[in-house]
């Protein structure tokens, strides 16, 4: 599912990201208009489960996110999915929020617009 505003893009994965929920968030990703400063969250409140080809979508959201001068971040990730991040040493690769408002309570960028 794709929540989006005019410079906040949500993503919102459902039970795993796994070979088939990984390839749903890439297509999902494709369908995001970039636009430069734009927030792209993926909120991971309903993931209980992540494998390593969930791993792969994950980094290529994060590298086109970085291309179109936008911003990736995961919020509300469970103990399972945080373990498999922190084994791989990705979540010091990724900003990882506790809540979807740590996100704007925490933020430095002024060019966001958060609408």
């Amino acid at each position: 599912m794709i929540i989006s505003q005019d410079q906040v893009v949500v993503f919102k994965p459902q039970s795993s990201i796994d070979l088939q929920g990984g390839t749903a968030f890439s297509k999902q990703v494709l369908e995001v208009v970039p636009r430069q400063h734009q927030l792209w969250v993926l909120d991971m409140s309903e993931v209980d489960f992540m494998d390593s080809s969930g791993l792969v979508p994950l980094i290529n959201g994060l590298n086109s996110a970085r291309e179109h001068n936008c911003r990736l971040v995961l919020c509300n990730v469970q103990a399972p999915v945080r373990l498999i991040l922190e084994l791989t040493q990705l979540d010091s690769v990724f900003e990882i929020f506790d809540t979807y408002e740590d996100i704007f309570t925490h933020t430095n960028d002024e060019n966001l617009i958060v609408a």
